[in-house]
């Protein structure tokens, strides 16, 4: 698609890249364990080529070292010698583990430098350590964990110039591959476009419940729609129900349940949502690696008569922990239902934060009873709407049930709202201001959203 289609690959959003900048980060940080590394261009090939060579009879440490043997070009982050004629590489990743892409990507700079005439000696990978707890001061050598991956790069290495020929025939052709769906669609990997999935009707058997083989076993039997599953073929009880809601186009509405869960709900109602941002190297004293840190919330409150609505949104650098569980304290109410969509993300950052700031402990231990989740009737299918896509999301639920959404919002996902405030704050956004009424409306939506929701299940078990 790079080669053929560039067209349909979408624009990188802001999400993207705030996680590609995150690398860029972690990547400086990591060279600090290596003092006496070269820097090489990483903007003009040619010339980093030609760097590389020269260094490298100069047996010195290179950062982003690129060799061209043949079609081939790679470039590791670190290449780093060893003994009389040898050489490591030493890749830097901002995850906290080692995952199986990062072998492969190893095994093709491996394969590129050793046929250049590099003697590679072995490979490792230089990832974050995820129990790393910030004090002070960042030390590299603490955050850091230097993993060896030398014997997984060799075993996928096997094959490896069969699949590089096959991949520059596809380059050299003149027209792009006629690509299908498959098992390959299910590798965990995000893809560029969704250009492929095309055919497929409203309705598909990939918005199945946990459909994962079930919705390519349908694929493969060319059964595209949802509705169109035969009766013999074996589904669960919720895909059950969404075969059925695509058949006859209703909702299902599991009366009984529904009131259970309503009834559970105590006067005043309080309708809670928290907004965090996390970064690859922590921020604050005490936090960790990817932890993450509550900025925002917005509070509904319902005491039967009418709905009053409270909001926080931190507007500095300082650690917005504290002063979050202060402005909370000060609204929550001592008695009533604390209703929030999703309820461990809520229940795990009061955790942490009562952690941080122990004063408060109690309090949040008090708080965390009372916590219901707006997920469990739509996770149970007491309620679904085909419109959902088998989704239990709130950003499926609410434009189902309610008719309302989140599409007239600047801001309207968790991740861009993450984004947008550590743009705002710390790299000090022009638009700082817009930046903060789009946070604001965005968080509001979430908690009024639950507002509405419940508001129409009373309404349907009437």
């Amino acid at each position: 698609m790079m080669f053929h289609d560039l067209d349909k690959i979408p624009d990188e959003d802001l999400a993207t890249e705030y996680i590609m900048n995150q690398g860029k980060i972690v990547g400086q940080l990591a060279k600090k364990l290596f003092p006496n590394g070269i820097n090489l261009k990483e903007d003009d090939f040619q010339l980093n080529l030609k760097q590389t060579k020269a260094y490298i009879k100069q047996r010195r440490t290179i950062f982003e070292a690129g060799l061209m043997t043949g079609d081939i070009y790679s470039r590791a982050d670190i290449l780093l010698p060893v003994n009389k004629d040898q050489w490591d590489i030493i890749e830097v990743k901002a995850s906290t583990k080692v995952k199986e892409e990062y072998i492969q990507d190893v095994s093709f700079q491996k394969h590129t430098y050793e046929s250049a005439g590099l003697n590679i000696r072995k490979c490792f990978l230089l990832h974050i350590n995820g129990q790393y707890v910030k004090n002070g001061g960042i030390d590299p050598d603490k955050l850091f964990k230097q993993q060896e991956i030398t014997d997984d790069v060799i075993k996928a290495q096997v094959g490896i110039q069969d699949r590089i020929n096959r991949m520059m025939k596809i380059v050299n052709s003149k027209e792009a591959p006629k690509i299908r769906i498959g098992n390959g669609c299910n590798n965990g990997i995000e893809c560029a476009s969704e250009d492929c999935w095309s055919f497929l009707p409203e309705g598909h058997v990939f918005e199945l419940y946990r459909g994962g083989k079930a919705s390519f076993e349908l694929l493969e039997a060319e059964v595209f729609s949802i509705k169109d599953i035969p009766e013999k073929y074996k589904l669960n009880g919720k895909q059950e129900i969404q075969k059925k809601c695509a058949v006859s186009g209703k909702p299902h509405v599991n009366k009984d349940s529904l009131k259970k869960f309503l009834n559970r709900l105590a006067y005043p109602l309080h309708y809670l949502d928290f907004e965090t941002f996390s970064t690859a190297i922590p921020i604050y004293t005490g936090t960790k690696p990817y932890q993450q840190i509550p900025f925002q919330f917005s509070l509904h409150i319902d005491d039967g008569k009418k709905v009053k609505h409270h909001e926080y949104l931190h507007d500095s650098q300082e650690d917005p922990r504290e002063t979050f569980l202060k402005e909370m304290k000060a609204i929550i109410q001592p008695e009533g239902s604390i209703i929030v969509f999703y309820q461990s993300f809520e229940i795990s950052r009061l955790k942490e934060c009562a952690e941080a700031f122990p004063a408060y402990k109690e309090w949040v231990n008090s708080v965390i009873k009372r916590i219901v989740d707006l997920l469990v009737p739509f996770q149970n299918f007491d309620y679904y709407n085909p419109a959902q896509k088998g989704s239990c999301s709130i950003k499926e639920v609410l434009p189902a049930i309610t008719g309302k959404s989140y599409k007239n919002l600047a801001i309207a996902s968790g991740d861009m709202a993450s984004v947008s405030y550590y743009e705002a704050v710390f790299n000090g956004a022009g638009n700082k201001e817009q930046i903060r009424k789009d946070l604001l409306a965005y968080c509001k939506r979430d908690t009024e959203g639950m507002v509405w929701i419940v508001d129409e299940l009373r309404k349907l078990v009437k």
